[in-house]
């Protein structure tokens, strides 16, 4: 699919004129349609452009998703402010590490979320590029003229700056990734017609707005398509499952744990989901259009390819040997294996850099992007994973970089030595310390998102309880092996 526009204001207009009455998003009881989107994000541009905000500012926005993340979202896009999603799940010291490194100029917060205050200890001193920080629902009414809002929206170009997206860095503290309008649209609409995402589908996205998972593949996928996006703050199984039924979605693309466990669900057996397409995750297909395991492609990409760079049709099996394959990659990304068996990645649609580094820094002379990633390319042009060339793993989705969580850890009192790798797709922790596994996770949930806790643990007061290698190196799989077995050290 070829996108019919390459920013988002013209996006939106376009919307509002074809597609004025379709629903463009659907959250927790609320929904707006295009027409109603595109008015509501202009009213609240005029107000940005009333209390000081321009093209090229960032402005953070940090809130569960919803009708009013979107709006907030396009009202600050329309006028060529930059959008800084944040994670609700980020701490005060991450936050403000994250404002600081994208230089966020006016940050937009949820006052809570979760029982949680987000901005309570935030501290504000060391962040000189921060003018304004409103809660939802508080930016200033005064708003300036309309005559004036329209001629911002037609300064926005395609290579103007969309949005700095937080991932985290191979060494541990997340990085900046800059995307265009332009190369996030084209990226987006490259892989549309696959992921089976037109014209009048009701695609289901509970990925965080924050995540590209949420913000590229959901909220932007749909605006291109014209189709509808139904989304949740905190998915539950029954009410996932009412949702699913009541607004007859035709695409599922929540998590996979997340497709199993509505399956095993005491209401999915009586479920009405006739609705889903074929695209959808096979657990929730009746077992006569199910997937065997591997059928399907394993869509592949990464924040800085603004999600998706490789795939096939979601639903249609696989050729006969490529089962467990990511597919060809997509228009726009070209795709070679480099010498250590490193995926790189070049071409228009990638990201144009990363927050505080040069561009030698990150692409090579000649444009490529070195992942982090293995694999390997058939003789046909299929992409094969091969794993991380780095220790990160993931929990739910998210990236945990160890270096990250043993920095934390090893800034508590009393701690001497930090290991952290994944244990089962948990975060397991091996820490030399007279502290309690209890208390060393009470004192770093202020530290760290939640998802980067450790929830397994080896805590002993013995250096020589840490297994090593022949070498002096910590012994990792002897590590893990410990971690799951719940040794408690001594």
């Amino acid at each position: 699919m070829t996108p019919e526009a390459e920013t988002v204001p013209a996006l939106l207009a376009l919307r509002a004129k074809a597609d004025p009455d379709v629903r463009a998003i659907v959250a927790d009881g609320e929904s707006a349609t295009y027409a109603e989107l595109d008015a509501a994000s202009a009213a609240l541009a005029a107000r940005l452009v009333a209390a000081g905000v321009v093209k090229g500012d960032r402005v953070g926005l940090l809130a569960p998703n919803g009708v009013e993340w979107a709006v907030i979202a396009y009202a600050a896009l329309r006028i060529g402010a930059v959008l800084v999603p944040l994670s609700t799940l980020l701490r005060p010291p991450e936050l403000a590490a994250q404002l600081a490194t994208a230089h966020v100029s006016h940050l937009v917060a949820v006052p809570e979320v979760r029982g949680r205050r987000p901005l309570d200890g935030l501290d504000t001193a060391g962040l000189p590029s921060l003018r304004a920080v409103w809660p939802t629902g508080g930016i200033p009414e005064a708003a300036a003229p309309e005559a004036l809002v329209r001629a911002m929206e037609a300064r926005v170009r395609p290579a103007d700056d969309l949005t700095v997206l937080f991932t985290s860095g191979s060494t541990g503290p997340p990085k900046g990734v800059i995307h265009t309008h332009g190369g996030a649209i084209r990226a987006t609409a490259a892989g549309l017609d696959l992921r089976g995402v037109g014209p009048g589908e009701r695609l289901y996205v509970p990925m965080p707005f924050f995540w590209t998972g949420g913000f590229g593949t959901g909220l932007l996928a749909t605006l291109i398509a014209g189709a509808t996006l139904l989304t949740e703050a905190a998915p539950e199984p029954a009410r996932t499952l009412d949702l699913l039924q009541r607004e007859r979605v035709t695409l599922f693309r929540g998590w996979p744990d997340q497709a199993k466990q509505l399956a095993a669900h005491p209401a999915f057996a009586t479920a009405d989901l006739s609705s889903l397409g074929d695209g959808s995750l096979g657990d929730l297909l009746p077992p006569e259009r199910r997937p065997a395991p591997g059928a399907r492609p394993n869509l592949f990409g990464m924040t800085e390819t603004f999600g998706p760079y490789c795939g096939e049709r979601l639903d249609t099996d696989l050729p006969p040997g490529k089962h467990g394959s990511c597919g060809r990659p997509f228009p726009g990304t070209e795709v070679r294996i480099g010498d250590t068996g490193e995926i790189e990645v070049r071409g228009p649609n990638l990201f144009r850099g990363i927050c505080g580094r040069t561009r030698p820094s990150v692409f090579s002379a000649d444009g490529w992007y070195r992942t982090g990633d293995r694999g390997r390319l058939d003789e046909d042009g299929y992409l094969w994973f091969e794993g991380r060339l780095d220790d990160m793993f993931k929990v739910k989705g998210a990236s945990v970089y160890p270096s990250e969580v043993e920095a934390a850890l090893r800034s508590l009192d009393g701690v001497r030595q930090v290991h952290v790798t994944e244990v089962a797709g948990e975060v397991g922790a091996a820490v030399v310390t007279d502290t309690s596994p209890a208390t060393l996770a009470a004192a770093v949930r202020p530290r760290l998102s939640s998802f980067k806790v450790p929830t397994r643990w080896f805590v002993t007061a013995d250096a020589g309880r840490i297994p090593v290698t022949a070498t002096g190196k910590v012994d990792k799989a002897a590590l893990r092996a410990l971690l799951a077995a719940g040794e408690e050290g001594t």
